[in-house]
């Protein structure tokens, strides 16, 4: 639903602006990179890859087992 991903983007930058952390858990990872300064990318509950967006974005594995060769933000 754009509008309510717009609203919650929205919210998150909001908060962040006043020094308030979030903690978010998503499967939308485009959306998700894109607002976020920290990102954990876990799989079958081991943290795979940590890090800012785009040193997720530039990871190997990440790519190769999650986002996909192709993948763009």
């Amino acid at each position: 639903d754009p509008i309510a991903i717009r609203e919650i983007k929205f919210l998150i930058r909001s908060l962040s602006a006043r020094g308030i952390g979030v903690l978010l858990t998503d499967h939308n990872v485009r959306d998700t990179l894109a607002i976020t300064t920290r990102a954990y990318i876990i799989s079958k509950g081991v943290i795979v890859a940590q890090g800012e967006p785009q040193s997720i974005i530039d990871d190997p594995l990440v790519r190769e087992t999650y986002l996909g060769q192709d993948f763009e933000m």
